[in-house]
């Protein structure tokens, strides 16, 4: 197995842009941004658009498609009787 390959995991914050929500994990990802964190350490600083804070699905305000009623519109269009 080759030696020094794999990527080095750090401690990263990760912001929620749309909801002001923030969380420390591991990454990859580096930032010349920091943010100083609820423990008093400074870490680098990655800025997202949507996290699971926000995002539709994992907030229960997902709406779900009526595709029933595509595909009947579709028949109804194009040919085929139901």
């Amino acid at each position: 197995m080759k030696a020094d390959i794999h990527p080095k995991y750090n401690a990263v914050v990760f912001q929620d842009l749309s909801s002001d929500f923030s969380f420390l994990t591991r990454s990859t990802l580096s930032s010349k941004e920091t943010i100083k964190w609820e423990d008093g350490e400074t870490y680098p600083l990655i800025k997202v658009e949507v996290s699971s804070h926000s995002h539709p699905f994992y907030t229960g305000k997902h709406k779900v498609m009526d595709s029933g009623g595509r595909i009947d519109k579709f028949r109804r269009r194009f040919g085929k009787p139901a």
